[in-house]
């Protein structure tokens, strides 16, 4: 049964399917996967179509992500992905080791993002509580970079449905502000951006301390969302900083 339907699955997406998209899709990626030229939205719909025909139970839904990640096929891995978000509420805290395991895997944003930001975060907010909150805090310190760059985006649902982990996101920043990975400054940038958008007053306060060690990147994504006058006073508070570092290191060398 799982071996019909991931052939069902892949067949369609092959369907839907153009070299151009193909080409176009593997340099903007970087991919050493092999791409059909699927869009994003055809694999949704098509996985969306074959979850609702089959209603797969937890361990069905498992095993099928897992046929459909097997495969040197972007296609195939981003229906995988598709499908355990489609199926998430079956999943419980125990299921992350798989998602970590597809995270190392995958090494790439366009994959990494989902499995993080969609749906490990969603495992965590239905589950919370000291087994999926130490895997995020595990992943948070990681010699992968993909890993606490997950680590950051799994907050993610939680800060959108108003129920944001603050302290988490505040002890994993402090981790990694001085990364020089981008995947890991955007992702800073970016989980602050979404808090600002409900908790404007706590990220000016988090940032108005760490604004010198910010990269630009992770600075541009924080004052993004900001009301004006706040995103101008950091702005200036950032200037004043780079100036006074600047006039430091000039008369060392002086």
């Amino acid at each position: 049964m799982t071996t019909e339907a991931v052939t069902a699955i892949e067949a369609e997406l092959r369907r839907l399917s153009t070299p151009g998209r193909a080409a176009q899709e593997k340099r903007y990626l970087k991919s050493d996967l092999v791409h059909l030229g699927a869009s994003v939205p055809d694999v949704r719909k098509t996985v969306k179509a074959a979850y609702a025909a089959r209603r797969p139970d937890r361990d069905r839904l498992l095993a099928l992500a897992a046929e459909l990640w097997a495969s040197d096929v972007y296609e195939r891995r981003l229906a995988a992905v598709e499908l355990l978000k489609a199926g998430h509420a079956v999943l419980g805290a125990g299921d992350l080791a798989r998602v970590e395991d597809m995270i190392r895997e995958a090494a790439m944003w366009s994959l990494v993002d989902p499995l993080s930001g969609d749906l490990a975060g969603l495992i965590v907010l239905r589950h919370p509580g000291p087994a999926s909150g130490g895997v995020l805090d595990r992943w948070s310190a990681d010699h992968d970079y993909w890993v606490r760059r997950s680590a950051l985006l799994a907050l993610l649902p939680g800060v959108r449905a108003g129920d944001p982990d603050l302290d988490r996101f505040t002890a994993f920043s402090d981790a990694m502000l001085d990364e020089t990975e981008f995947f890991v400054r955007k992702a800073i940038g970016w989980v602050a951006r979404e808090i600002s958008k409900s908790r404007p007053s706590f990220v000016v306060s988090w940032a108005e301390v760490r604004v010198g060690r910010m990269s630009g990147v992770t600075f541009r994504e924080v004052v993004r969302r900001l009301p004006e006058a706040d995103a101008a006073r950091l702005i200036r508070l950032r200037t004043d900083q780079s100036e006074k570092t600047r006039r430091s290191a000039s008369s060392v060398i002086s």
